[in-house]
């Protein structure tokens, strides 16, 4: 039963996440909101929203550990998987913006929260609220350094002609599944650890990180298959940035997130920097500024031997 609601819960959160992105993006064409803007801001808190309810929802529920390692399971994921998979489908181009801020910036966030955690083995409320506003800052100069022209690949022009009522159809039914969503996938996720007798930080950092990661790994598949642009680096980036500063900072603003597993700070955490300070030497080494494909297979390999530790 724990496999069956873990694997509802994963489906609910999908199909909430994209009603809620459709939703908050037709609702932000409504208010005259540039697509540069809705592509940077409002499609990225979308994105984020159901690691958002599950790490606010373990959190609540007495589970930090499951709360923490969803969004560092998540952002290696994000970077083993989703990026290895599709660059194993066709070479990344990567533009200048990833070492002149996106980067650097991301591995900021990363220490942050390291420091954060290792202090006082607690993420404070006082420290979500500097997660938060760091990400505010971040989210100000993108904007700013972005050209007022640029419109984002992400942003469907059929979304600006949707009915208010269609609109508020989409937000009530992605609420609702968010919120089941939510609630079967750590419940489900703690008897699953139980059941295999292993931690609830291991599951989250595996099964949960996975499961959140899918919308985003089928969204770069089908692209990539049909020879389109598969994936900005850049927005992989911007959405570990997101997860952290986001998800986190606001799950802690709300309740302060204890470390109550100690390989959420001795193992996990490093392997989220290290997957984020790989990238630049992949980038360095030859072909330059291009993920291809052998790359793209270390990344898988390095993400495989992740899991199988993580297990052992």
């Amino acid at each position: 039963m724990s496999i069956l609601w873990v694997v509802l819960g994963l489906i609910l959160l999908v199909i909430g996440g994209d009603f809620l992105v459709k939703a908050s993006i037709a609702l932000s064409f409504k208010i005259n909101i540039s697509k540069m803007v809705i592509g940077m801001t409002v499609v990225s808190f979308a994105t984020s929203a159901p690691e958002l309810l599950v790490s606010l929802q373990a959190a609540l529920k007495g589970s930090p550990a499951i709360a923490l390692n969803n969004v560092v399971g998540s952002n290696i994921a994000n970077i083993g998987l989703v990026l290895g998979v599709t660059a194993l489908i066709g070479p990344i181009t990567v533009d200048k913006s990833f070492y002149k801020l996106n980067w650097p910036i991301m591995l900021f966030f990363s220490f942050m929260l390291y420091y954060f955690l290792a202090n006082d083995n607690m993420l404070t409320n006082l420290e979500g609220l500097i997660l938060f506003c760091s990400l505010v800052v971040f989210i100000v100069i993108i904007i700013k350094n972005s050209k007022s022209d640029t419109d984002s690949s992400d942003v469907s022009d059929d979304l600006a002609t949707v009915t208010n009522y269609k609109i508020i159809t989409w937000l009530l039914i992605g609420a609702v599944a968010l919120y089941f969503g939510s609630v079967w996938l750590v419940d489900g996720a703690k008897s699953l650890a139980q059941t295999l007798g292993v931690s609830d930080a291991v599951i989250a950092v595996t099964v949960i990180a996975i499961g959140t990661s899918v919308p985003e790994l089928a969204a770069s598949i089908i692209a990539a298959a049909k020879q389109e642009k598969a994936l900005s680096l850049g927005n992989l980036i911007g959405s570990n940035i997101f997860n952290i500063g986001s998800v986190l900072g606001l799950t802690s603003i709300i309740k302060a997130i204890p470390v109550t597993d100690e390989k959420i700070l001795g193992n996990d955490i490093f392997w989220m920097i290290g997957f984020s300070a790989i990238l630049l030497l992949l980038i360095l080494i030859p072909k330059r500024m291009q993920i291809s494909r052998y790359k793209g297979l270390l990344l898988v390999l390095g993400y495989c031997l992740f899991l199988y530790l993580s297990f052992k």
